[in-house]
């Protein structure tokens, strides 16, 4: 549970830095993710780094982990047009209604204009 509770706290520490973490990553394979998560962990740190050199609030610093008032909020709802989103892209990326498109449209060229360049 405490695993749990500081990995949510680190991602919600990410999500309220950088706004790529925030949306889904829909179009993207776990590789393009991992390298992505990657980065904002090492921008992170850099900026933290960078930061601890400066002035800072260390109650900032110091919450109680035992406590949800703290943590960050991360919401498991799936916004309803992501599932559009991807029943368009699987639409988009269907071969046979490819060529049926490419099809139809050289037809439809060649009705209006076939006898221009006959």
């Amino acid at each position: 549970e405490g695993f749990r509770k500081d990995v949510e706290r680190a991602f919600g520490v990410l999500q309220a830095r950088f706004a790529i973490i925030k949306h889904p990553f829909l179009f993207w394979d776990k590789a393009k993710i991992g390298k992505t998560m990657r980065a904002c962990v090492i921008l992170h740190n850099m900026i933290v780094e960078d930061e601890r050199d400066g002035q800072y609030d260390e109650t900032e610093f110091q919450g109680n982990r035992n406590s949800d008032e703290d943590a960050p909020v991360v919401s498991d709802d799936t916004p309803t047009y992501v599932e559009e989103i991807m029943g368009i892209r699987a639409s988009i990326r269907d071969t046979k209604k490819h060529q049926q498109l490419k099809n139809d449209l050289m037809e439809h060229v060649w009705e209006k204009f076939g006898l221009f360049y006959a």
